[in-house]
């Protein structure tokens, strides 16, 4: 749907670029993998992460705003693994500033400008810029394993620089709207030329590279190492796995042996020297567990090439290939050209570490399915896409091995949804614990209804939103919608009760500069009927709380 209404708005335009540094945003969360390449080649970069946001401006004909796209390195991960809401964290947040602002008077989701904040080269890049911390004593844990000297890796997490992950999200993103609001505002240098794309299929589990005239290597077939289960400083894994592995584990992999077969001995010498703990490549029930065939993907605007790439580059690994394209289309004659990364395109591949971080495995290395000589085949396949474009030779490029096309059926992991129940005497959308009479700005209103599984709405309407926030417009006696389920300052609880039964929490942290008056919360949901043992039947319905009043 949302491709469908893009495709229904396109009009004509002009694109302007521009670049500049965001501060206080990131770490790198492997700096010891960093420290593992060559010293030469640090030493011609100021930071172990790029700083470096490219923007889009896009305008129609009459200079109207269309709205941006925007590229940085940072992991949208300021809200952890303890968080259950769904969200959409440090980007989300950048994105949801620029278009309230954009957008005046309108509700989140709404209105023309969009304001997109898309991913890099972010492999090692965290926003949790306070670093690692064991969260039992408080000592620091960056040392080469993340772990701590009581519980281990599992107490190791890396902290943003808010009191909580909310304000934490709120900080790294609002750093990310200013720098993209100064760009947008100052851009004045227009992208124009030729439009070109070049894309080729490409079975990655087999790449020969050249290293050079007398060396070739060869990619694997995938597979994953043990401390890809030791998660990173941002999300910790479980059991007692920790990053930096080098060696296998006798326990887990006598389990993974009986559960899911032995990695086969080419296989392990091809990853080496990743201990291997799922060897994806050779689990193939119901389906394959990890991709062969993978799209590799370069798309020209005039002297903008967006590198589309199937996962997670590291830091320095984004900075070899962006060099290695940007020399290609030297040699070929299109000198000056801008070079940007669009992260995680196309499929999904996890990560992708230069040789050397690949040596030192943490879970940027133990997750480079394809071996230690990833970064050097996407580089070769790459500087070939350029090639193509630059000497305008792209009908000549192979379209590679079609990728196989696979019927999930009904396999699902999602538990069913059964039929949805109310209390005695209770309908859904009752009011369970109501408001205050009265609030002022910096409280929680908070109210519970009876509540139905919130997948019900999910399943029967695209665009379905969850809870409203109006306020009391006398001139008209009416309610107008102030916020809605996107809103920041809104949160949507789902509790599960027992046999079908559950509560709805909307709780509005009422911003400062809120307008006093006369305001209420609103729920909306569709509770699941049984009609027979094979029907079933979703019914919508709402809550409404009492009115309370903000002073």
């Amino acid at each position: 749907q949302s491709i469908d209404i893009a495709h229904q708005n396109m009009k004509k335009g002009k694109l302007f670029i521009n670049r500049g540094t965001v501060e206080n945003s990131q770490i790198n969360r492997s700096p010891f993998s960093y420290l593992e390449n060559p010293a030469s080649e640090r030493s011609r970069y100021s930071s172990n992460t790029d700083k470096e946001m490219v923007m889009l401006k896009m305008v129609d004909e009459n200079g109207q705003d269309l709205g941006l796209i925007s590229w940085f390195a940072v992991h949208p991960v300021s809200m952890n693994n303890t968080n259950h809401l769904v969200n959409s964290d440090n980007v989300g947040y950048a994105s949801y500033l620029f278009e309230q602002d954009k957008n005046k008077g309108m509700l989140p989701g709404e209105g023309s400008f969009v304001a997109a904040f898309a991913s890099s080269n972010l492999g090692d890049v965290s926003p949790n810029t306070k670093g690692p911390f064991c969260i039992n004593t408080g000592e620091s844990c960056n040392n080469p394993q993340s772990t701590c000297p009581v519980g281990g890796a599992t107490m190791c997490m890396a902290a943003g620089p808010g009191n909580d992950m909310f304000d934490s999200t709120r900080i790294i993103g609002q750093n990310i709207y200013l720098k993209a609001r100064e760009l947008y505002e100052k851009a004045s240098q227009e992208v124009t030329g030729p439009l070109s794309s070049a894309h080729q299929w490409v079975n990655m589990s087999d790449v020969s590279v050249e290293l050079n005239a007398t060396h070739t290597v060869k990619t694997c077939k995938p597979a994953l190492g043990h401390s890809f289960a030791a998660g990173t400083i941002d999300g910790v894994g479980a059991f007692n796995f920790t990053q930096g592995s080098v060696e296998g584990d006798p326990f887990w992999d006598e389990i993974r042996d009986q559960l899911l077969g032995e990695p086969s001995n080419e296989t392990k010498a091809c990853h080496k020297p990743k201990p291997i703990l799922f060897s994806t490549g050779e689990m193939t029930r119901p389906h394959p567990w990890h991709p062969d065939v993978v799209d590799v993907q370069i798309a020209a605007i005039g002297s903008l090439a967006i590198i589309a790439v199937p996962g997670e580059f590291t830091t320095m690994s984004g900075r070899r290939l962006r060099e290695a394209v940007k020399k290609e289309f030297d040699s070929h004659g299109t000198p000056r050209m801008d070079v940007v990364i669009a992260g995680l395109c196309n499929v999904y591949t996890h990560y992708i570490t230069t040789y050397e971080e690949y040596q030192v495995q943490r879970y940027e290395a133990a997750s480079t399915i394809y071996g230690p000589h990833t970064l050097s085949a996407y580089i070769q396949l790459y500087r070939g896409l350029a090639r193509a474009i630059a000497t305008n030779t792209v009908q000549d490029l192979p379209h590679g091995p079609e990728p196989p096309v696979f019927t999930i059926g009904n396999i699902t992991l999602v538990p069913p949804l059964i039929a949805d129940r109310a209390p005695v005497n209770k309908t859904f959308g009752d009011v369970l614990q109501e408001v205050r009479q009265q609030y002022q700005a910096r409280d929680v209103a908070e109210v519970t209804f009876v509540g139905a599984n919130p997948r019900n709405s999910a399943e029967n309407a695209t665009e379905h939103n969850f809870l409203t926030v109006e306020r009391y417009a006398n001139s008209s006696d009416s309610w107008d919608v102030v916020q809605n389920d996107a809103s920041w300052d809104t949160r949507f609880y789902w509790t599960k009760g027992l046999l079908g039964r559950s509560n709805v929490t909307v709780e509005w942290h009422i911003p400062h500069g809120t307008e006093p008056g006369v305001y209420r919360i609103r729920y909306f949901g569709h509770y699941k009927k049984k009609l027979s043992n094979t029907h079933a039947l979703s019914v919508p319905f709402e809550g409404t709380s009492s009115a309370f009043e903000i002073t």
